[in-house]
This record gives structure tokens, C-alpha cells and sequence, in this order.
């Protein structure tokens, strides 16, 4: 009987401590236009530009191939953080709301974002924010 017991509470100890898992919100990926749908990093009109957050950090960004802009590490929050893009075109607002993954695993999820600026339109279309700056 010890055996047996010994065995049932070894398994609950081994089930009970699974692999933990974290999903980390998707990242956020822009493409920079003008009002011709012309892709403003490819034809050299946007040369420079970073995003603040509100603390004035400097956020990572990647460049694909295909001349889009990538925001990574942002979203693992709960609530709403304030954006700030810079570029040789035009400088806007942006803010992140993100809540706690309701899933298997824990983690965040970006739910929405919000855009404020002067002549600015964002179309969000799939997998990315397509942005024309005027």
C-alpha cells in the first residue's frame, strides 16, 4: 500500500508542475505611405524615425525587407501606454491598450490601438497598420 501511495503522489508532483508557458503579445508592424499608396522608407521620403513611450525610452524597431516597421515589446501590460512616433515627415500619437491573456498560458494580448495626429490615416489591414502620411 505505501508503494502505491508513494507512486500516486510522485505522478500528482510530476502533473502538477507542468512546463509553464508565457505568450508574449504579437508584435506591431506599420507601413509608412503617402497618399499615392507609395511606400515612403522605399522611395527614400521617410530617412529617419523612432517611437518614445512615455517614459521617453526608445523602442526597438525593425526594418523587413519589404520596408515595413516592426514594434516589437510592447503590449505585456495591463491598461493603456502612450506612444509617441518621430520621423522627417510628420510626428503623431499613438497609445496601446493591452490586458492579460485569458488563455492555457499566461501572457498579454494587444487589444487595441488608437492613432491622434494631423493628417495622418491609418488603415489597418492584415497583419499590419498601413499609415499615410501626408
Amino acid at each position: 500500500m505505501k508503494k502505491i501511495f508513494m507512486f500516486l503522489i510522485i505522478g500528482f508532483l510530476f502533473t502538477a508542475c507542468g512546463e509553464e508557458c508565457y505568450n508574449a503579445p504579437q508584435p506591431i508592424v506599420f507601413e509608412f505611405v503617402n497618399s499615392d499608396d507609395e511606400n515612403l522608407i522605399t522611395n527614400g521620403t521617410l530617412t529617419n524615425y523612432s517611437i518614445q513611450d512615455e517614459n521617453n525610452t526608445n523602442l526597438q524597431l525593425t526594418k523587413t525587407d519589404d520596408n515595413k516597421v516592426i514594434l516589437e515589446n510592447v503590449g505585456a501590460y495591463n491598461g493603456t501606454k502612450n506612444y509617441k512616433f518621430y520621423s522627417n515627415v510628420n510626428v503623431f500619437d499613438f497609445s496601446i491598450l493591452s490586458s492579460e491573456f485569458k488563455g492555457g498560458c499566461d501572457g498579454f494580448q494587444i487589444n487595441k490601438l488608437t492613432f491622434t495626429g494631423v493628417g495622418i490615416d491609418v488603415k489597418d489591414e492584415k497583419g499590419y497598420y498601413k499609415i499615410v502620411l501626408n
